[in-house]
């Protein structure tokens, strides 16, 4: 049987987007990096996350834009944080993927016991700068892009209301509820958002155009739906709700995949064979299984692929 995944090519790493320029916002009015903006008529906090991967240039792009243009909220506070300045400040075109963090991943590290511990790093020292800050947002957008080819979604994790309100948004029309990962809890997964809505939009691949354009879409959806803009245009359609059945993480070096999945595709079958994880064989657990970000080059102990179903909504 032929797999491919560990020694497959990189996928297109071409830069297609401007880096942006995020030397007049590098100071913010909050704390480095964070712009915050309150309106005399009173709303919601929602807070706009860019650059939690240094890497991940879109949602940068689209905040220097909207901080240029001077955005503001008519209702309640609006706060736009440009989150790992460390690590954007290595991004090199020629090598766009070695700027993702410093020493460790920032979307891993918002436990709150790990923030108050003696462990140092430098996401783990911005991570401690920002966490004050969240106690005080209502609503949270967390902006990325993927590496590998996938449709693009918004993840909800497991609060019911982040999950209504990313099928109310619409955009992506795909909504994925999870369960984290095993290797740390993402911004989304802390404590702080159990019961308030935080969400995480992947908006296609990283570097370019048409993600910079979903992006807007989801964020805008969400200042609109919360009242910090003004609502225009016609309804909008609301998204399909999918959840996790199986998180598969890589037990070994030499996971593959027996063909080459893009995210978003459903395998009609149960029991369809995915991969190999050394000798172990993944297989879909139900009929209709909806593959959510596979990764083909899954490091041991790092999750290669969600596996979920549509609901009823």
């Amino acid at each position: 049987m032929t797999t491919w995944g560990r020694d497959r090519l990189l996928p297109d790493l071409s830069v297609r987007l401007p880096i942006p320029d995020l030397r007049p916002w590098l100071e913010g009015n909050v704390l480095p990096g964070v712009w915050s903006f309150s309106a005399a008529e009173p709303g919601p906090h929602v807070a706009l996350v860019s650059l939690m991967h240094g890497n991940e240039i879109a949602g940068a792009l689209l905040l220097a834009r909207w901080l240029r243009q001077e955005l503001r909220p008519v209702r309640g506070r609006l706060t736009f944080i440009f989150a790992n300045t460390a690590a954007f400040a290595r991004f090199d075109p020629a090598d766009p993927t070695i700027s993702r963090f410093i020493d460790e991943d920032l979307n891993r590290v918002w436990d709150d016991r790990l923030l108050a511990s003696a462990r140092r790093s430098a996401e783990l020292d911005r991570a401690r700068a920002l966490r004050p800050l969240m106690d005080e947002v209502d609503v949270l957008l967390d902006l990325h892009s993927m590496l590998w080819p996938s449709d693009p979604l918004i993840i909800a994790g497991a609060a019911p209301a982040a999950r209504a309100l990313g099928v109310r948004l619409g955009t992506p029309a795909l909504v994925v509820a999870d369960h984290g990962h095993q290797t740390g809890l993402r911004l989304i997964d802390s404590p702080v958002f159990a019961a308030r809505p935080a969400l995480l939009v992947e908006g296609g691949p990283h570097w370019e155009q048409a993600t910079l354009e979903t992006l807007e879409s989801c964020a805008t959806a969400l200042l609109r739906d919360t009242g910090v803009i003004a609502a225009e245009g016609p309804p909008r359609t609301p998204g399909r709700l999918a959840e996790v059945t199986r998180t598969v993480v890589a037990g070994t070096h030499n996971f593959a995949f027996v063909q080459d999945f893009r995210g978003g595709t459903v395998i009609p079958r149960r029991n369809t064979l995915l991969a190999l994880d050394g000798e172990q064989e993944i297989r879909t657990p139900h009929d209709d299984c909806l593959l959510i970000m596979p990764s083909p080059r899954a490091l041991r102990g790092h999750t290669a692929v969600r596996l979920a179903r549509y609901t009823g909504n």
